[in-house]
């Protein structure tokens, strides 16, 4: 997130640096901040290069690191970071640029952060995020998995893999156990009803969103992806955001038989004159997209609105 903050400063203070050059300064000092957080990441093993994904590590008192290898939102962030700078704007402002070139020259680190696209129009633009595009397409091939993250109704807080196989961890005299639970905890250790552990959150969701949306201006059409994962059909990123978007508005809409997935199926609220009645509740069921938590939050899953207004 701090990354992502970084970023959010820099986009602000270059708009700024347009009009007073005075700003350029502190557009570097956010490039500059945004660097040392992306390559961190790797710096401290948080990717794993098997797995293909990021995981949070515990560092031990004897300075041992431990992979905790939960598949979950944690190591689908990263992606968020990510800001398109079109070459452009760099040539109308010769500090920032100049500091730019400094730090890709001497420190080799930052260009795992900082990639250069040449290609000719629109396209000629430096892409910084902490995912590469090569990595892109690692975590992409687990977050649009049906199986793991991708659920009829939007990504997935935890991979539903942990189903078939939780994540049982233990150190001292301590054990804990992650396993997916797509609706309610089943524990008091998370409040009884709120729950990370394999629930859609929509505000999460649509972060992923903007920032293929990001990629996607970058990378160009001739970046392909498979979505869903295993279904050998290849898409553009804009396409896979269309396809979560798709997903994400069903959560509302009515369905061949006469419902809406978010009611669930309290027979009460399948009648037409509670079936219209919109709600828009906290999260929603991993599998069956059924609304739970609180069911005014129009603080983030308001955000359908947005939605759908993109794809009118």
């Amino acid at each position: 997130w701090m990354a992502l903050y970084c970023l959010t400063l820099l986009e602000l203070s270059l708009t700024l640096a347009a009009e007073d050059p005075s700003y350029e300064d502190v557009a570097i000092k956010f490039l500059e901040h945004f660097t040392l957080i992306a390559t961190s990441l790797d710096e401290q093993g948080l990717w794993d290069e098997q797995d293909g994904f990021y995981y949070d590590v515990l560092r031990q008192n004897d300075g041992t690191r431990i992979p905790l290898r939960a598949r979950s939102m944690v190591g689908l962030l990263p992606l968020c970071a990510v800001a398109v700078l079109p070459t452009s704007l760099r040539e109308r402002l010769p500090d920032f640029s100049r500091r730019m070139d400094w730090i890709l020259a001497n420190r080799p680190a930052v260009r795992a952060v900082i990639e250069h696209s040449a290609a000719p129009g629109e396209n000629d633009s430096y892409l910084l995020s902490i995912v590469s595009p090569d990595r892109l397409r690692r975590i992409l091939s687990r977050m649009l998995d049906e199986e793991e993250f991708l659920s009829p109704h939007g990504i997935r807080s935890l991979s539903r893999a942990h189903l078939a196989h939780p994540l049982g961890f233990r150190l001292g005299d301590t054990t804990a156990r992650l396993d997916y639970e797509p609706a309610e905890s089943t524990t008091a250790l998370f409040g009884g009803n709120s729950n990370w552990r394999g629930p859609i959150w929509w505000p999460v969701n649509h972060v992923l969103l903007e920032a293929l949306r990001r990629y996607s201006l970058h990378l160009g059409d001739g970046y392909l992806v498979e979505c869903p994962t295993g279904s050998g059909q290849k898409r553009t990123l804009a396409e896979v955001v269309a396809e979560v978007e798709r997903r994400l508005i069903s959560l509302f809409e009515l369905t061949p038989d006469g419902r809406r997935p978010f009611l669930g199926q309290t027979p009460l609220l399948l009648r037409p004159g509670w079936r219209d009645q919109l709600q828009f509740h906290e999260y929603f069921h991993g599998d069956t997209g059924a609304g739970l938590g609180a069911s005014h939050q129009t603080g983030w899953t308001a955000l359908v609105a947005d939605l759908i207004l993109r794809t009118d």
